[in-house]
């Protein structure tokens, strides 16, 4: 469906920086609790890759895309190198990294759904798989580094701007209105979604009646 909107060399750099963009996120958290390059390399592989991995397999898409596809492989290991030797540099850069891991998650999530459909999921399981595709790596590089996963204390609202992103196009596809303009609609909504989150610094709500001011269980 996806490359019906979008010619196939487009769709591809897009993956590409999604993906360049994750595995940097993911090797840079890794720099930062000192892991070695094993660690480092590791860490850039399930951010960038994780999400997608889960998707394919719970849709039947085997071999998954990650392995079928050599680039989809090869550019964490190149984010994880840039990072590797270059770390002090690209923390410079970290709240430019941040915006494009936006972008990413908007791609990310509209890429998701359109593929879960495809295989023949109904739209509020495309979507949560669009989620899924969107944050799952993370989620997996919270877990191996010991962190509760920002899905579950999503500060600065990050699987919201997801959430909404997906069912943006659950519903152009319910309507039979996606098209490239839709598509495009969905991935800024939710660029700017997050944008707006990390910079005036908002977050899904808490339980009812609890204040934010009370301090978090570790």
């Amino acid at each position: 469906m996806l490359h019906d909107l979008f010619p196939p060399g487009v769709q591809h750099a897009l993956d590409l920086a999604g993906i360049f963009v994750f595995a940097t996120a993911g090797a840079l958290l890794a720099v930062r609790k000192n892991f070695d390059v094993f660690g480092i390399v590791v860490l850039a592989l399930v951010t960038a890759l994780g999400g997608g991995l889960f998707r394919d397999l719970a849709i039947g898409a085997v071999p998954p895309a990650a392995f079928g596809e050599l680039s989809f492989f090869l550019t964490p290991l190149i984010a994880a190198a840039f990072v590797f030797f270059l770390h002090p540099e690209v923390q410079r850069i970290n709240r430019a990294i941040a915006v494009f891991d936006a972008a990413g998650l908007g791609l990310f999530c509209v890429t998701g759904t359109t593929k879960a459909y495809e295989y023949g999921l109904g739209l509020t399981a495309s979507a949560s798989l669009g989620l899924a595709t969107a944050v799952g790596g993370g989620v997996l590089r919270d877990v191996l580094v010991n962190e509760v996963p920002s899905l579950l204390r999503d500060r600065e609202m990050y699987a919201v701007p997801a959430v909404v992103g997906a069912s943006m196009v659950a519903l152009f596809i319910e309507f039979d209105a996606l098209n490239g303009v839709t598509t495009g609609l969905a991935i800024v909504t939710t660029f700017v979604l997050r944008l707006l989150a990390m910079r005036y610094h908002w977050r899904a709500p808490l339980a009812w009646n609890r204040r934010s001011a009370v301090a978090e269980e570790p």
